[in-house]
């Protein structure tokens, strides 16, 4: 009886550090450029940087429904270990990289082997946690993949100290041996049969709740993506830093807030669930009002105090929608869809964020990145006012019929 409510939190720690590597592996490009583009020239286009970044996005969000669907029918353990191994043999090899093509090859590969790891995660989480805790074990999860992207924000400061090809030496091999390790200490949960799961993927998509929840997860994803991507650059930028102190400044902010978002998120509203059907649906809505005048300050302010300022709102705001996205998700849909739900719910997120990644390579170069990163304060307002009138749930824990 002990083990079995130990082993729950173990999943979660576990899988921590599989997010953690997920989120720092795609992220240190970012702040690795500057020191990258000595080497391969074309990296000091920002358009050819946003094209970079944005075929990891395009592919990684189409693998994210045939990742959910895989998820919900084979060993979730085995698809994590696998997905682990690839995308960090991935990041091994990119210290050997001489090209742009080479680069944007193995940006791709990425995409696919990373796309294989959210949705099992997050539905063996979901699994292994009842709706008292669900809130606060996603929560938990979550701060490793701001942990991940904090970290990725020092790719510039490791290459100044050494060459940014020791970066993705260090990181692609820590990941190879962390999954070996997984082999023996990850435990899939056993699940109703999902022999129906390709038919009920397409029920999904007639879910009339299920397609608010989309569009909203596609509307939030926009700034979630923007900052991800290119705070850091809009943080040198709007202060006049070089990246090596912009990057870790940026990512370092965002995380740490989204620490506190994420865990004060899961608290809230597995406590506020247990009186009110809503209180998932009210938690993310007080994020993203966290949000609006984040974005705003982010695309106007040109202090030190106003950036980080806005910064540590946004994280603190995005990390409460983070931490009941899954959750809210399970109050609509049963374990043996759930892993497909999230990987269109992913699918759609990702392509938002490669749009989103693209438009702003193309807004640097014209000089426009704060002026449009503000712009993104309209979306979510427009995101909040659908969720709120619109996403009714009836029920705490959806159970397959």
């Amino acid at each position: 009886m002990k083990r079995e409510k130990i082993y729950p939190w173990v999943v979660v720690g576990l899988l921590w550090v599989v997010g953690l590597l997920n989120y720092l592996d795609r992220q240190m490009l970012s702040t690795l450029r500057p020191a990258m583009q000595k080497d391969i020239g074309e990296l000091a286009s920002a358009t050819n940087f946003g094209y970079l970044m944005g075929i990891f996005l395009w592919i990684y969000g189409f693998m994210s429904p045939v990742a959910g669907v895989i998820a919900d029918r084979v060993n979730r353990k085995g698809l994590i270990v696998v997905s682990l191994l690839v995308w960090s043999g991935v990041v091994f090899a990119m210290g050997y990289a001489t090209s742009y093509h080479q680069l944007y090859v193995l940006r791709a590969i990425m995409g696919v082997s990373e796309a294989l790891y959210l949705p099992a995660g997050l539905s063996l989480i979901a699994d292994y946690h009842g709706s008292s805790t669900r809130g606060l074990a996603i929560g938990v999860h979550m701060t490793g993949l701001y942990l991940g992207q904090a970290l990725g924000g020092f790719g510039g400061t490791i290459a100044a100290a050494g060459s940014w090809q020791s970066s993705f030496h260090f990181f692609g091999l820590a990941g190879i041996v962390y999954a070996g390790m997984l082999l023996f200490l990850l435990k899939d949960k056993e699940r109703v049969s999902s022999r129906k799961t390709y038919s009920g993927s397409r029920e999904l998509l007639t879910l009339p709740a299920f397609g608010i929840i989309l569009f909203y997860f596609a509307l939030l994803s926009l700034p979630g993506w923007a900052v991800k991507n290119w705070l850091p650059t809009l943080y040198a930028s709007s202060l006049g830093m070089e990246m090596s102190g912009a990057g870790p400044l940026a990512t370092v902010t965002i995380a740490s807030a989204s620490f506190l978002g994420v865990v004060s998120g899961g608290v809230l509203s597995d406590r506020w669930i247990k009186t009110n059907v809503k209180g998932r649906v009210y938690t993310i809505a007080i994020g993203m009002g966290l949000t609006i005048p984040s974005l705003l300050l982010l695309g106007f302010g040109h202090s030190l105090v106003t950036v980080v300022g806005a910064g540590i709102c946004f994280g603190v705001g995005y990390g409460m929608t983070d931490a009941n996205n899954m959750p809210m998700l399970c109050q609509f849909i049963g374990p043996r869809q759930r892993a497909t739900a999230y990987g269109l719910m992913n699918m759609v997120g990702v392509l938002s964020g490669a749009l989103i990644t693209e438009w702003l390579g193309k807004s640097t170069d014209s000089g426009h990145l704060g002026r449009d990163f503000s712009l993104l304060a309209v979306i979510v307002l427009g995101g909040l006012v659908l969720l709120i009138s619109f996403l009714r749930p009836k029920t705490n824990e959806y159970q397959d019929v």
